[in-house]
């Protein structure tokens, strides 16, 4: 049987003497994301899980999969495939050779298709083969709705489905690439920079190429991101801005045609500065020390069969229970245990006894693990035999 408890209420105020600000609204992106990139909770979402294409968004996977599968010095050799691709493309020949490093600032920077494939190629033996790659990562990092067909974005289906994501996917993505890939402070200094000038291996051509991604300079704290547009997936843009101790990603789909280039800038401006007015950290605090749980036929620590066998209980992960949380003016968190009464012998150390676990606003947040700390061996008649025996040799 489950002993429920509720540990603490907050009632979270942070002592903000005007009112939070209202939702953003009018929107031009047709969906929409703000997320904390730490806990990837959604602070705000306009169609959020609706499936559209996402035209060179897609690069930011491609990137961190290169990243993390591939050798900034590998050597890529362009097939001919790849000599095909249509503009934006850097214009590479078959049989030529780069480094893999170089590949990815022409992908993230300028936004090449032919690099896209190369990397593709040279990474997955395949576009057909990178795109599982990329899809079975999607999948890892808790994707949902997305599913990748080729690597730079360009529209595209085959017999499994559309290349599409939806904005809470590809803000998902983007809070990977920026805080839990291993590969993370690589991305971020690609996606990051500036400019970047390289040469194929043979030196017999240079290129030059500067970011596209001009919020990097429009908000204080932005830090990455990728544009991307097709006919069918309009202008797209997932971006990064970390300010103080706050980091948010935003995602737009559909966010303008022609002519209406500048939306997305709006857009991921209105989203990155509500975020910022209204969101600050809040520690949490949480029991996490419990009595010990009865355990039915145990052998008591004292082994006198008049004692009560007891399992001490511990938390799983106690340390991380503290950790703040971004929130914004008015919101709520309930910290509640559900603890098991009693155990049947026999108990292995760590056996789960309950959850602990957080709801905010009524939505579980976040869960701990209740587990036993010690081994309670069960009393047979064996062991009673023994006990009388120990008795009698001692008297």
């Amino acid at each position: 049987m489950l002993k429920r408890i509720w540990i603490c209420f907050f009632a979270l105020l942070f002592g903000i003497t005007t009112y939070a600000k209202e939702e953003p609204e009018q929107l031009y992106a047709q969906s929409a994301v703000l997320m904390d990139a730490d806990s990837g909770r959604i602070l705000f979402e306009k169609n959020g899980n609706e499936q559209k294409p996402m035209a060179s968004t897609t690069k930011i996977m491609t990137c961190i999969l290169a990243l993390e599968e591939g050798n900034p010095e590998d050597v890529v050799t362009a097939s001919a495939y790849a000599e095909r691709q249509p503009k934006v493309h850097l214009g590479v020949k078959e049989g030529e050779r780069y480094r893999l490093q170089d590949l990815l600032y022409s992908l993230m920077l300028e936004s090449h298709n032919d690099s896209a494939v190369m990397i593709a190629e040279h990474i997955g033996g395949s576009v057909k083969g990178f795109a599982e790659l990329m899809n079975a990562k999607a999948k890892k990092i808790g994707c949902k709705d997305t599913y990748f067909v080729t690597p730079n974005g360009l529209d595209a289906s085959d017999e499994k489905g559309k290349h599409s994501t939806t904005a809470a996917d590809l803000a998902r993505i983007m809070s990977y690439c920026i805080k839990d890939s291993e590969k993370k402070e690589e991305f971020i200094r690609i996606t990051g920079a500036k400019s970047y000038e390289f040469s194929d291996i043979e030196h017999t051509r240079t290129f030059s190429c500067s970011n596209h991604n001009a919020f990097l300079t429009m908000m204080e704290g932005a830090f990455s991101g990728k544009t991307g547009f097709t006919g069918e997936a309009g202008y797209c843009y997932v971006g990064a801005l970390k300010r103080d101790d706050r980091t948010f990603v935003v995602a737009l789909l559909g966010c303008g045609w022609p002519n209406n280039k500048t939306y997305k800038w709006s857009d991921t401006k209105k989203l990155m500065q509500y975020g910022l007015d209204n969101y600050r950290y809040k520690d949490m605090k949480a029991k996490t020390e419990f009595e010990p749980v009865k355990v039915r036929g145990g052998i008591p620590e004292s082994e006198n069969l008049r004692d009560e066998a007891e399992v001490n209980v511990m938390v799983e992960g106690a340390e991380n229970m503290g950790d703040p949380v971004l929130m914004k003016e008015g919101e709520d968190i309930r910290i509640r245990a559900d603890l098991i009464e009693e155990f049947e012998a026999p108990v292995q150390k760590g056996k789960e006894v309950g959850k602990i676990s957080y709801y905010l606003n009524g939505e579980l947040f976040r869960e701990y693990k209740v587990v036993a700390a010690e081994n309670v061996e069960k009393i047979t008649i064996g062991w009673c035999i023994q006990k009388v025996l120990h008795m009698y040799i001692d008297l």
